[in-house]
C-alpha cells in the first residue's frame, strides 16, 4: 500500500474519531442544559400617536447554568384579550454569565387604530381587568442552539394608569 493512501486512512480515521467525540460531548453538553427564566420587567410607552405607537419590552433573563450563555434573539407577540396588537423579532446579540442575568429591551411598534373599537369597549369600565398574553421564543447558542418557549399572561386595570 503506498504510503500516501496509508496517511489518507490514518486522517480520515482520526478526522471520525474527533468528529465522533466532539457531537458526544455537545450531547452531555445539551443534557444538563438548563432553560433560561425569562422575565417581562416593564412596558414603557415612548410614543403613542393616532396611527402608531412605540414601547419598549424590558426583560431579564436569568442563566441557571454553570457555563455562560449566548442569546442570539426573541420572537415575540402581544395580545390584549386574545386580540394581537404587535408582533416581531429582536436579533439582539448577546452573552449571559453563568449564574448570571442579564436585562435588554425590545423595542415594539404597533398600530392600534385598527383595534380601536374593542379597545374602547375594554376603556370603558376602568375598574375591570383587562387580560394580556406575550407569547415568544428566545434563540439561545453560537452555532447549534435550541428555542427556549415563554408565554406570560397577566392582568392590567385600566383605571390604574388614567391620571385624575
Amino acid at each position: 500500500m503506498p504510503l500516501q493512501a496509508q496517511m489518507i486512512r490514518i486522517l480520515r480515521f482520526v478526522a471520525i474519531l474527533a468528529l465522533s467525540l466532539g457531537l458526544s460531548g455537545c450531547s452531555s453538553m445539551w443534557s444538563s442544559f438548563k432553560d433560561p427564566a425569562v422575565h417581562l420587567l416593564e412596558v414603557e410607552v415612548v410614543r403613542a400617536k393616532l396611527l402608531e405607537q412605540r414601547f419598549l419590552l424590558r426583560f431579564r433573563i436569568d442563566n441557571p447554568n454553570p457555563a455562560s450563555l449566548t442569546i442570539r434573539g426573541l420572537n415575540y407577540s402581544v395580545y390584549l384579550n386574545e386580540m394581537k396588537l404587535a408582533d416581531g423579532e429582536s436579533n439582539s446579540r448577546f452573552t449571559i454569565p453563568a449564574h448570571g442575568h442579564k436585562v435588554f429591551e425590545v423595542p415594539v411598534r404597533t398600530n392600534l387604530w385598527r383595534h380601536v373599537n374593542p379597545i374602547v369597549k375594554l376603556l370603558e369600565s376602568p375598574e375591570e381587568p383587562i387580560r394580556y398574553r406575550l407569547q415568544g421564543e428566545v434563540k439561545t447558542g453560537f452555532l447549534f442552539g435550541r428555542s427556549v418557549h415563554l408565554s406570560r399572561n397577566g392582568e392590567i386595570i385600566p383605571g390604574d394608569f388614567i391620571p385624575e
